[in-house]
């Protein structure tokens, strides 16, 4: 149970194709960061820049789940 402080992270994020622009509605995992994403349009493999735990993190709206919940 969570106490009435504590938020809960948002799902969705609008992750965004460095290379044709292509915006994807996606689930993030709730409990672990993704490593890697193929753009639905172009197929670009994207991983994380550098410094950043996931593609969410980086290519995303929404920064990952584990993120949200350690700056809350």
């Amino acid at each position: 149970m969570r106490g009435p402080n504590e938020q809960v992270p948002i799902l969705e994020s609008e992750i965004i194709c460095p290379r044709c622009g292509f915006i994807a509605t996606e689930v993030m995992p709730v409990d672990a960061c993704q490593y890697v994403y193929n753009c639905k349009r172009c197929g670009l493999e994207m991983k994380p820049r550098p410094g950043d735990c996931c593609v969410f993190c980086s290519y995303g709206s929404i920064p990952c789940p584990p993120v949200q919940i350690a700056e809350a």
